[in-house]
């Protein structure tokens, strides 16, 4: 059996697929798996060994690029592979026009949620199986339902993301135990006070516990310099690549993050993690795994200090 999974965004929602990548490699051993995803996301199927090969597509560059000729030659090599590829299931758990459309291309049956249970109702025209799948429940297990009924089973098992990250040597990361803080998202409604992050910083520091910072554009690099100036022994990390990342978070005492992406990445390397949410509901995309994880705040709701050092207590990473 060939199958393809579509799932091309956001770093977060294809995170949240790869339990159910792990529920098709125990049910199917033999399958051949591949993965359509954005290009900027493609690392991160490549931690799973269940996945044979990745189709990168760059609908978000595309769409700004439309008028230019290069755009049209990705796309015609896209439709190209995908109609020579010889799938027997194309399943879309994104559940949006866009991803059904990309299904739509490649000359197999396709599988997805139906209307009632799909962000995008007209998307669900496009699926020959539509299954209906609870939207009160978290993504993760949306995901492995509708995987497991478009294959035939139903996951019986708690949540495994199936995915290791590869050793790495930081030159730059002085040795001893530390906790990463990931303090940088798209959103600024999103953030976490700086006020927070350098009194958090400052205990940790007292435990022993060295604060590593991330950034990932200028802006939110600087912001983790500043905070790292304020916080004692506390490092800004260099620019990274997600697999860089992945190792670092991997290797981390603890990893306390706002609602990112790469918040999600920690939990799915089984590195206690602690979620700060300040204008959403992590009800349903909060994380989520076997290892300790702890979603706090919401919509409107800061957390406070003591709250998440009472969490990393409670994982036992103090």
């Amino acid at each position: 059996m060939r199958l393809l999974i579509v799932k091309t965004s956001s770093l977060g929602d294809v995170i949240h697929y790869l339990p159910a990548l792990s529920d098709i490699r125990r049910h199917f051993p033999h399958a051949r798996i591949d993965w359509c995803v954005e290009e900027s996301f493609a690392a991160i199927p490549r931690l799973h060994p269940a996945v044979d090969e990745i189709i990168p597509v760059a609908l978000r560059r595309w769409r700004k690029q439309l008028l230019q000729g290069s755009t049209w030659q990705e796309l015609g090599a896209l439709r190209q592979c995908l109609q020579a590829a010889r799938y027997d299931l194309v399943i879309d758990s994104q559940g949006l026009l866009k991803s059904a459309l990309l299904a739509r291309l490649v000359p197999a049956a396709k599988a997805g949620y139906d209307a009632a249970s799909i962000r995008e109702p007209l998307a669900s025209r496009f699926y020959d199986r539509r299954y209906p799948v609870s939207r009160d429940l978290h993504a993760v297990v949306r995901n492995r339902l509708l995987t497991g009924a478009a294959l035939g089973y139903s996951p019986d098992t708690g949540p495994d993301y199936g995915i290791a990250a590869a050793a790495a040597d930081f030159p730059w990361l002085p040795a001893g135990p530390y906790v990463v803080l990931l303090s940088a998202t798209s959103r600024d409604d999103k953030l976490w006070p700086e006020a927070h992050w350098i009194e958090l910083g400052r205990d940790l520091q007292r435990r022993g516990l060295r604060a590593v910072l991330p950034g990932g554009n200028p802006r939110e690099r600087e912001r983790a310099a500043r905070l790292a100036a304020a916080i004692p022994d506390a490092v800004a990390v260099p620019p990274q690549g997600i697999g860089e990342l992945a190792a670092l978070l991997a290797n981390a005492h603890a990893v306390v993050g706002v609602d990112t992406g790469l918040t999600h990445l920690a939990v799915a390397l089984d590195t206690p993690t602690v979620a700060l949410y300040t204008a959403t509901d992590p009800g349903l995309t909060g994380v989520y795994g076997r290892a300790y994880c702890r979603n706090l705040g919401g919509k409107d709701k800061i957390p406070a200090v003591n709250a998440v050092l009472g969490a990393l207590a409670e994982a036992g990473t103090d």
